[in-house]
């Protein structure tokens, strides 16, 4: 066993201890005063909108720049709140993001990293993803345990958080201290060696001070995928001083530690005889069992390590004033070796059976940021009208460093004539128990510094109850310092690059609300993204093209975006509904054009509807969810055009999403979920046989199941069956080399104790 294995059965062994401490743990007497814990309620027909002091509160993003309430915001901004976190047994980015419709995931391959890859209205947004507010760099595979909700924003942000891809980004609010006393504690076991145990613990330690302690460890297989397994723990701890006074200081510190086997799913049909071979069927994806594992279990590894410590100043001068410091520094590392079915080479056909040889892909990235976020909020009032505001400085120091391995085999799997060497396997019956001896050397390491620094505003102008003018103005100035290198160890290669930008974006919205609980809205909204992140990937430092671009620094691509829509809360606040048409407009990607020279004319354009639904129909019954129709087009792209007019990459015309429980009786609730992703292409590129645009995953329905047992007012047992139907699919494409497989069914068995 692993020493990283060992480390996550040891805490997961101490989660399990605590809760089992929990259940034996005595009643309260008579005299006692309960706890107060409407935020950590069990209640699988509530969706968290109860606060502590019994009065019905509405769900919000925690970040400051939202001025204004949902209902009076004139965007698409979609919560998930702790509650559908824990019921959909949710344990990744990925995993909370399949409630949102609209939103899939990239594959990684090359130049990407095995991470995060967000796709939101058709553009990449890995680097649009932020932890209370910050922006959370590094590549990585986010865990949940240490989270109480999960805001998503549709649409270019630049305007709220500089630099991006104009999709939208992704924010993932913390779990804070409180001036409370509760002790929660989950435990879970299920098929494919599944076991999660995790503890949320918080003391009131003074008047106004609170400590906040969550502890988390998992390890398992993923269903339906032979070898690919994995172990992690995580601690988040948090103290507060000042809770309840105009000033609160907070120092929070999170640690991720994950160790799992990657992997890269199947192949391609080029994989048996190149991109002019015949096509099996339409999706262009091997038609090999999908439990196939192509990876090796003595070689390829993936490591994820982040830890981040936060410092958080609030003073509020009066009722209408306030201002907030956060101070982060985090540190990352994204290190791993996969096999990529893709590469290697096209396979041979020896005696009837068909052998490919194992190609690899890797990546040893650390990265360190440092940032300063400053926001002056608060309201008020000129004559009749009143201004909710809020004014800011960001400054940031971003620092990367990228290497790849240089994988060599010694001895292994011998390959058949024609091909030679070691690593080889039959395409059609992949051994990932294949002998493996060789060496892993890192090669030589490219870095990069990026300093940013940001001015914003924003105003939500209130005309009275009806009219509500939303303003924001950012300007950014962003520069990269970097070391690319290629070459050798031994003879290394190194080219300086230096690029400097600085750009303007603004949102200017209407809101007009026929009722209170009700408004229609109108908005314009831009984003610009510089080069060295506009593949989605973290700074590399890459901020010139290509050809005769080739040593000019590009400009960023800039994307605008105008949407209408409407938003409701019913029910006395209890349900919220929304709906939005948008039109989004990215420019200025370099091109080839038919001279044989590049330009940034480069232009894809996504229109669509989005609907949403969150919260209680009755007293009983929950619901969450939504639609989404996407219209994508590549109007103007590279290789001197060949895939204008294809839909863009990662971007499925139809996408729907229903999570809903009911309370049958008052200890019973069922429900689940049901996921539909229309089919979604893999790339844009052109090249021989048609451009990787000719490989989509086809659509599929994915149904999960739900149940929760109350065996007490303090626990509870919770069932979920993930795919319950064993669906086989694929999750996504990159285009070029493989086809991502999504686990198969599995069942989880949770128990849940409160006090």
């Amino acid at each position: 066993m692993s020493d990283a294995r060992s480390s996550a059965l040891k805490a997961l062994l101490f989660a399990s201890s605590a809760a089992g401490m929990l259940c034996a743990a005595p009643a309260l007497a008579a005299d006692e005063a309960p706890i107060a814990t409407a935020d950590v309620t069990q209640d699988a027909t509530n969706l968290g909108t109860i606060d502590v002091h019994g009065q019905r509160t509405r769900r919000e993003p925690k970040d400051q720049t939202f001025v204004a309430p949902l209902l009076d915001t004139p965007r698409a901004v979609t919560v998930i709140p702790q509650q559908i976190i824990e019921q959909t047994a949710a344990t990744s980015l990925q995993d909370i993001l399949r409630t949102s419709p609209g939103i899939t995931f990239g594959a990684g391959e090359g130049g990407q990293p095995l991470a995060d890859r967000p796709f939101i209205r058709g553009q990449a947004s890995g680097n649009n993803i932020f932890v209370d507010g910050i922006r959370d760099t590094g590549g990585q595979q986010r865990e949940v345990f240490n989270l109480e909700q999960v805001e998503v924003i549709k649409g270019p942000d630049s305007v709220y958080s500089g630099r991006g891809s104009g999709g939208g980004s992704i924010n993932l609010s913390s779990k804070a201290p409180r001036l409370q006393n509760f002790i929660r504690g989950s435990a879970g076991a299920g098929t494919d060696g599944y076991a999660r145990g995790t503890v949320d613990a918080n003391w009131q330690v003074s008047p106004t001070a609170a400590m906040r302690l969550n502890v988390m460890a998992a390890q398992g297989d993923v269903a339906g995928r032979d070898a690919v397994d994995f172990d992690k723990w995580g601690v988040g701890a948090a103290v507060a001083m000042g809770l309840g006074t105009p000033t609160t200081l907070t120092a929070s510190y999170y640690h991720l530690d994950s160790d799992q086997m990657p992997d890269y799913g199947i192949p391609l049909y080029t994989k048996l005889a190149g991109a002019n071979g015949p096509r099996p069927d339409a999706p262009g994806v091997l038609d090999v069992p999908y439990d196939s594992f192509y990876g090796l279990k003595g070689r390829d590894y993936l490591t994820n390590t982040v830890d981040s410590l936060t410092l958080t100043a609030d003073h509020r001068f009066s009722d209408t004033l306030a201002i907030r410091n956060v101070t982060r520094y985090s540190q990352t590392l994204n290190d791993y070796v996969v096999t990529n079915p893709g590469d290697g080479g096209t396979a041979a056909l020896v005696n009837g059976v068909w052998w490919m040889k194992r190609g690899t892909k890797s990546r040893w990235n650390p990265a360190e940021t440092l940032a300063n976020v400053t926001d002056l909020h608060g309201s008020f009032t000129t004559g009749s009208i009143k201004h909710d505001f809020d004014v800011g400085v960001e400054l940031s120091r971003e620092t990367n460093k990228n290497a790849s391995y240089v994988v060599t085999t010694l001895s292994g799997s011998a390959c058949p004539a024609p091909l030679t060497g070691f690593d080889c396997t039959p395409v059609y019956d992949p051994n990932p128990n294949d002998p493996w001896t060789g060496t892993i050397t890192r090669g030589v390491v490219s870095d990069s510094q990026t300093d940013s620094l940001g001015v914003y505003a924003f105003d939500s102008i209130s005309f009275g109850e009806k009219f509500i003018v939303n303003l924001g103005l950012r300007w950014d100035d962003y520069s990269v310092d970097a070391v690319n290198a290629t070459g050798t160890v031994a003879a290394p290669v190194y080219k300086p690059f230096k690029g400097d930008w600085d750009f303007v974006n603004y949102q200017v919205g209407l809101v007009y609300k026929p009722t209170p609980n009700t408004s229609l809205y109108a908005s314009y909204a831009t984003s610009s993204t510089p080069p060295t992140i506009s593949a989605g990937d973290q700074n590399t430092g890459a901020g010139t093209g290509t050809g005769n671009l080739l040593t000019a620094i590009l400009d960023p691509e800039d994307t605008e975006s105008f949407e209408i829509g409407a938003k409701a809360d019913l029910f006395n606040d209890r349900l919220a509904l929304s709906g939005a048409l948008f039109h989004l407009t990215r420019k200025n990607a370099a091109v080839l054009e038919g001279d044989g020279k590049y330009y940034q004319v480069g232009e894809v354009e996504v229109q669509g509807l989005e609907l949403g639904v969150s919260g209680n129909i009755t007293d009983k019954w929950q619901v969450f969810g939504g639609y989404t129709w996407m219209d994508s087009e590549l109007v103007k792209g590279a290789s001197a055009n060949v895939n204008v007019g294809d839909p863009l990459a990662n971007t499925p015309e139809h996408t729907a999403s229903l999570f809903t429980t009911y309370r049958l009786m008052p200890k019973l609730s069922l429900g689940g979920g049901v996921y539909y992703v229309g089919k979604s292409f893999g790339g844009n590129q052109g090249g021989a046989g048609g451009g990787a645009n000719r490989i989509y995953a086809p659509e599929y329905t994915r149904v999960d199941l739900f149940a929760s047992y109350d065996l007490s007012d303090r626990a509870a047992l919770q069932l979920n069956v993930q795919n319950a139907g064993d669906e086989a699919y694929i999750m996504r494409t990159n285009g070029v080399h493989h086809a991502d497989v999504a686990p198969g069914r599995s069942a989880i068995l949770t128990l849940n104790l409160r006090y």
